[in-house]
């Protein structure tokens, strides 16, 4: 269903088919936390470490970043559900084949089928939202869509480290089986994408990826996946190093940096349900974006301030407040600029989003190893250069049409 069929009454709720969207996310996100925290002790069964856990993020995150704009694609020729379903089913097989793996090559093809499986669903599920959603709702949709995905990685590892309880191998074989149960629940999904929509993106060569990247220079919504790269890059610097830092720098164990983390994705979540679309409604995309960039970069640097565990629940806590804004809000607006090729859009974003998520640690584990405050000193820069991409004409335009609306 696309956005100019819903009725005013559907328009400003979120109904059962984004529900069950959520709920899958939810569960498919929940087993892949659940496999986070056993990962180091069991890859001493195969007389690996460090090096193959890098090797195994970076096989995922290639695939990823490869196979997004391609979902994107196909999202918008054969339908969002049908993306959804095969990006799931990728993830089970890819959870199965760790669980039974007895060499790092089987495990490194499982995560590069996983990565593959998130390629394909990330923008389907991004332009799901797009399709049910209004311009006045969008924001709302993205932020329930994060929220659900924070959820199940902040659930996951904690029941993953009990479940490790019953074997080392267990919580994959349950995260097999939860990425099947959210594959099962995505066939009660209708599709949103109108048969007239699937024909005519059918009726358009598939462009291969180099073409695709080029190409997405001279669309109008090129600005914003810039910014998307550039925010990916200068948050995951946070992100990469953020338990080194603080068990360096105050001395925390694994229990207080666990405490932080997980308070901080509450928050997190908290501002994406509750919060956002009220931001959104009170300041519009552009300032709201403008905001945030602003109050991270200020929390980075808070952060090179020691005092002790209080303070930093309270810095973490804006830093996470404030990053849960900007990440749905600049999809909100990619959105909003893709016309009828949501898909192909939320591929494209999904790719920048991937690609800064690659590059980003690369500088981060770098500029730890020489000087531990300078990843959140580039982050902040980061950042704050960022809000050069919220100025300009299409910008301008964009909160142009925000005001006139209003």
């Amino acid at each position: 269903m696309s956005s100019s069929t819903l009725s005013p009454r559907q328009s400003n709720k979120i109904g059962l088919p984004m529900f069950v969207l959520m709920l899958n996310l939810f569960i498919a996100l929940l087993g892949q936390g659940m496999v986070i925290p056993i990962l180091p002790d069991y890859l001493k069964q195969f007389g690996a470490a460090g090096t193959a856990a890098g090797y195994l993020v970076a096989a995922f995150g290639a695939a990823q970043f490869i196979f997004s704009p391609i979902g994107g694609q196909l999202s918008d020729r054969f339908g969002r559900k049908k993306l959804i379903i095969a990006g799931l089913f990728l993830t089970v097989i890819s959870d199965y084949l760790f669980a039974i793996g007895h060499t790092l090559t089987l495990l490194y093809i499982a995560r590069f089928i996983g990565g593959m499986g998130l390629g394909l669903m990330v923008p389907s599920v991004m332009a799901y939202v797009a399709d049910s959603t209004t311009t006045e709702t969008r924001a709302k949709g993205m932020g329930y869509l994060g929220a659900s995905m924070n959820l199940g990685m902040v659930l996951g590892p904690g029941l993953g480290g009990l479940i490790a309880e019953f074997g080392i191998r267990m919580p994959y074989y349950c995260a097999a089986g939860l990425g099947l149960l959210a594959t099962l629940l995505s066939l009660l999904l209708r599709e949103t994408l109108p048969p007239e929509h699937r024909t005519a993106a059918g009726r358009r060569k598939r462009q291969p990826f180099v073409r695709q990247i080029t190409d997405s220079f001279r669309t109008p919504y090129f600005r914003y996946l810039l910014l998307v790269l550039v925010m990916t890059f200068g948050l995951v610097n946070y992100e990469t190093v953020y338990a080194l830092f603080v068990q360096q720098k105050y001395g925390f164990d694994a229990r207080s940096i666990s405490i932080v983390i997980t308070l901080g994705a509450v928050i997190g979540i908290i501002c994406q349900v509750w919060l956002l679309d009220r931001m959104v409604r009170r300041f519009g995309e552009m300032k709201l974006i403008r905001i945030s960039l602003v109050m991270t970069a200020v929390a980075l640097l808070l952060m090179l301030v020691k005092f002790n565990l209080i303070y930093l629940l309270a810095v973490s806590a804006l830093f996470f407040a404030f990053n849960a804004f900007l990440r749905p809000t600049a999809g909100t607006l990619i959105a909003n600029a893709a016309g009828d090729r949501q898909g192909y859009a939320a591929g494209l974003n999904t790719t920048y989003m991937s690609l800064g998520s690659m590059i980003g640690p690369l500088f981060a584990g770098w500029l730890f190893d020489v000087q531990l405050n300078l990843p959140y000193i580039l982050g902040a820069l980061i950042l704050l250069a960022a809000l050069a991409l919220t100025m300009g004409r299409s910008m301008r335009s964009a909160q142009e049409r925000e005001i006139a609306h209003e």
